[in-house]
């Protein structure tokens, strides 16, 4: 069995031929009837492809063996490796969903996985800019544009949008130039499942746009830059890994703020948007949010905030 960098087992890597064979067809499955991005397609089949080698040196000869018990075991292990519950959780869902799949295909003749339960989850959610933090750290942004360096134009724009609209980094580097409605103010978004959804953003954010579009992004551009919104150094479509860069050293330049990534910004954007009063079903649907429940999660980081706010100011707290 071959490992990537992680430590992970590689996608089909010393399975038995039928197995790979399985597995090639479920990812057509995945790619052409669930129509899901190609990362979360690599994340399945490697998660699956652990799995099944579990099952493998367990014994077992045939997918139609996998029972209960095996998939508890390969869960148990992931434990112990110092797996985090929230990647046990998805690990255990995606083999769910496998286990369905063969099922309902007709190869295995039942489901081993309808009955595998997955860890509950820490729903706490991490750390959020105040509302003046917020500002410093856009005020500081725009700020270093003053010179037009088009990188400073770039940051500036991307942290303006991604606290404007608090879409996801993904969704973030996906951006193309068209998907901008400059006019209307609003992005068009293309979000987990391929779902898409239309995004506003406010004035500050369409100022650092046009400044970025009209300044600096042309200075950066190439032949590969094709038509990505936001681009590296290089002028090729930034990825989500340089942007995480970017949060993290604007972030830590604002006294007292905790240490954020762009989904910390995410959070941040869900939370003001709820403290400024607007509705969880809006919000909901801004974020592309599948479950109310989880947009539910921000209004405990509120109600924290005022609760603490009551502690220190009320005298018969």
């Amino acid at each position: 069995m071959t490992q990537d960098p992680t430590g992970e087992a590689d996608p089909d890597g010393g399975l038995p031929a039928a197995w790979v064979e399985v597995l090639a067809e479920y990812r057509r499955h995945l790619v052409s009837e669930r129509d899901l991005a190609p990362h979360t397609v690599r994340a399945y089949l490697t998660d699956l492809s652990g799995m099944l080698e579990h099952a493998r040196r367990l014994g077992h000869q045939q997918l139609a063996d996998l029972d209960l018990r095996t998939l508890r075991s390969w869960l148990a292990k992931q434990q112990t490796m110092g797996r985090s519950r929230r990647t046990i959780a998805r690990r255990a869902s995606a083999v769910r969903v496998f286990t369905a799949w063969l099922a309902r295909t007709g190869r295995t003749p039942g489901d081993p996985g309808a009955l595998l339960l997955s860890p509950k989850l820490d729903r706490s959610l991490p750390a959020v800019l105040r509302a003046d933090e917020a500002a410093d750290l856009l005020g500081a942004a725009a700020r270093r544009t003053e010179d037009d360096s088009p990188v400073d134009l770039r940051d500036s724009a991307l942290l303006e949008v991604l606290y404007a609209t608090g879409i996801r980094v993904g969704e973030l580097v996906g951006l193309d130039v068209d998907d901008l409605d400059g006019e209307r103010r609003v992005l068009r978004v293309l979000g987990k499942g391929r779902k898409e959804r239309v995004v506003p953003y406010g004035a500050p954010a369409a100022e650092a746009l046009e400044r970025w579009l009209g300044l600096g992004r042309p200075r950066l551009a190439v032949p590969e830059s094709g038509p990505a919104l936001f681009l590296g150094a290089r002028g090729r479509r930034i990825d989500p890994r340089a942007v995480r860069t970017v949060v993290h050293r604007r972030v830590a330049e604002v006294p007292g703020a905790p240490d954020l990534a762009p989904h910390g910004l995410r959070h941040t954007a869900a939370t003001h948007l709820l403290e400024g009063g607007a509705d969880l079903r809006s919000v909901q649907e801004l974020l592309g949010h599948a479950s109310l429940s989880t947009t539910q999660l921000y209004t405990h980081v509120s109600t924290d905030r005022l609760r603490s706010a009551y502690r220190q100011a009320h005298p018969r707290a």
